[in-house]
This record gives structure tokens, C-alpha cells and sequence, in this order.
């Protein structure tokens, strides 16, 4: 099994999760509903960040109990297997309400973990 550097994924989630804040601007849940594109591209956004926090090491979500990690992956595992059932609403909620709270707990962990053999590390 291939193992994962976990500064290297916290850094992917931060990426994606403020790529999701600023791809939804402004836009109102009625907004987003009528443009089916942007929210294909939310919930893949919202995919990635979830498969991220899967792929931490379990030490790394002990030692930061303050992320929802569990929620976090539970969100990815709803888009991957309901995709057929997305709520573009739900979609807005998270990345409008969630996100932020979650890229700036993204960045204090990320300005805790040490630079190197921090968690899991290894060739990708």
C-alpha cells in the first residue's frame, strides 16, 4: 500500500477546499442549482478533499481531534456512492458555511505539523 506524506495531503485539501470557496463566489444556492457545471465542479472539489482526509494518517487526525475529519470523509463517501442523489444544496451549505472554518483549521495544523517526518511519509 502506498503511503502518504501527510503535510503533502493536508496542503491538497487546503488547495481544493479554497479552490471550492472561490469557484462559488458569491453565488446564491439558487445560482449554483441553475449552473449545473459549477456544481459538477463543487462536488468533485468536495470529493478530493474528503478522499484527502481519508488518506491521513490516523495519528495526525488524533494529534488535531478540532477537524472534523469523520464528517469530512463521511461527505466524500455520500457524493462517491449517492452521486446519483446529490443535493446541490447540501453542496452550497458545505462549501459556503464549511469550508472556510475548515481551510483555516487546515492552515493551523498545517503551522504545527513539523516540515519533515511529520506522519506517514514515502514515494506517491
Amino acid at each position: 500500500m502506498t503511503r502518504h506524506d501527510d503535510r503533502v495531503t493536508l496542503r491538497q485539501m487546503l488547495d481544493h477546499a479554497e479552490e471550492a470557496i472561490a469557484a462559488l463566489g458569491d453565488r446564491s444556492k439558487p445560482e449554483l442549482e441553475a449552473d449545473r457545471f459549477l456544481g459538477l465542479v463543487l462536488v468533485r472539489l468536495a470529493e478530493i478533499v474528503g478522499e484527502a482526509a481519508r488518506r491521513l494518517s490516523d495519528d495526525l487526525r488524533q494529534r488535531h481531534p478540532e477537524a472534523p475529519w469523520p464528517q469530512i470523509i463521511g461527505l466524500r463517501n455520500r457524493l462517491i456512492h449517492g452521486y446519483d442523489q446529490v443535493d446541490v444544496g447540501v453542496v452550497w451549505d458545505v462549501v459556503h458555511n464549511d469550508f472556510p472554518t475548515l481551510a483555516a483549521q487546515l492552515r493551523r495544523v498545517l503551522e504545527q505539523e513539523p516540515s519533515a517526518g511529520g506522519g506517514a511519509s514515502g514515494e506517491k
